[in-house]
């Protein structure tokens, strides 16, 4: 990170996924078979009760919400709460859409009984902010509270700003993260018409085969601390954010730029911020949707970056389906599980990999590694680019 006197630590997480709620839930998950033979990925049975005061607080929380506040709660309780000034506590949080359902059940309502049965609680449950002014609220964080909606570039670009809000000394703690509840018939039909989905109902990343993604759902939400305020409250450090990058391809509303050339400078970006070459990273977190153009930009860029020695690199979505804004913060979390478990998950449902490509993607079986730097790629519609290089703690 961009001056370097202010180290961040990653102190704890939390998850809630399609795959397992729970952050050693999660990882059983993404160690299981991928998404075959369907559009969507849902958490199924959800049961909001557990992380609210009473069924009437959780029904006027959009699902997108609830998600957010189980996973905070995980992260709360796996960190500890730092001893920091709530006006040095931020909330840096994210989702590409927000409460899409919300929105869809009142139209409903509007439409068959009339304008005077819409919720009251319509626009404070369907605003794209409500996730992180919930957790804001119910923590007490009176620093910067803010929601980045940047697609699915959203996650990655509310952890990198996080991160950049502790170095530059503005925040001693920082709740950051991504939720995503967007699997609504509307919301399906319209990336259904888009041709975005898979027509297999396999979400198969970088495969000769790919026809589209999976929709997925969840959240993940991290505790970043000031490294050496961590260190005197005896908090375990799980893993510290050395650099990011951000920018846009200025391309196209949904397609990415076919050179890959806003990756390339993303990547190279956060490798410049985090003060490392290509031989420092260990390990790709790619954002391989499936997608025709995207998983061929991406691989693209990857080996222009890498040249013809790049490391490891897995898309965890062949498993969790692609959570559009939350797709940066449960791949974030995926790389922590990956190197507290010194296992690199394979890319689920991938056996034909590009044959154009120079990438070495891990697939059928989990790959042993020696845990190191970790780039994690997201890449959005809007042209929006968002790369995070991740470390391990000291105890890795």
């Amino acid at each position: 990170m961009d001056g370097r006197a202010r180290r961040v630590a990653i102190t704890g997480y939390g998850v809630v996924a399609p795959c397992g709620i729970g952050k050693q839930a999660y990882w059983h998950g993404l160690l299981g078979p991928g998404v075959t033979d369907r559009r969507t990925v849902t958490i199924e049975d959800w049961d909001p009760l557990p992380w609210f005061e009473s069924p009437k607080h959780a029904r006027r929380a959009d699902r997108v919400e609830q998600f957010a506040v189980a996973a905070a709660a995980e992260a709360f309780e796996h960190a500890g709460r730092p001893d920091v000034d709530p006006q040095r506590f931020g909330t840096i949080f994210a989702t590409g859409i927000g409460g899409l359902q919300t929105l869809e059940d009142n139209v409903e309502i509007r439409l068959d009984k009339g304008e005077r049965r819409v919720s009251p609680f319509l626009i404070p449950m369907l605003m794209a902010n409500a996730s992180g002014a919930a957790i804001s609220m119910r923590y007490g964080l009176q620093g910067p509270n803010e929601t980045i909606a940047t697609a699915c570039a959203a996650s990655t670009h509310a952890m990198g700003y996080a991160a950049r809000l502790i170095v530059w000394g503005r925040c001693d703690a920082v709740v950051t993260g991504g939720s995503e509840a967007c699997i609504t018939l509307t919301g399906v039909a319209g990336f259904t018409n888009m041709t975005a989905l898979s027509s297999s109902g396999v979400s198969m990343p970088f495969d000769t085969r790919r026809d589209g993604f999976v929709m997925g759902e969840g959240a993940a939400v991290f505790m970043f601390e000031e490294w050496e305020a961590a260190v005197r409250r005896g908090a375990t450090i799980l893993g510290e954010v050395l650099g990011a990058g951000s920018t846009a391809d200025a391309h196209h509303i949904t397609a990415p730029s076919p050179d890959g050339a806003g990756a390339i400078a993303c990547m190279n970006q956060a490798l410049a911020d985090a003060g490392l070459t290509v031989a420092d990273i260990k390990q790709i977190n790619a954002h391989g949707t499936s997608t025709s153009l995207n998983d061929a930009a991406e691989a693209k860029a990857v080996a222009q970056v890498f040249g013809d020695a790049p490391p490891p690199m897995t898309s965890t979505k062949g498993v969790t389906g692609h959570a559009l804004g939350a797709a940066g913060a449960l791949e974030a979390a995926a790389v922590l599980l990956s190197i507290e478990h010194s296992l690199i998950p394979p890319t689920a449902n991938t056996s034909s990999v590009l044959t154009e490509s120079k990438i070495d993607l891990v697939t059928h079986e989990p790959r042993p590694w020696q845990p190191g730097p970790v780039l994690s790629n997201n890449f959005g519609f809007g042209g929006h680019n968002g790369s995070i290089i991740i470390a391990p703690g000291p105890s890795a």
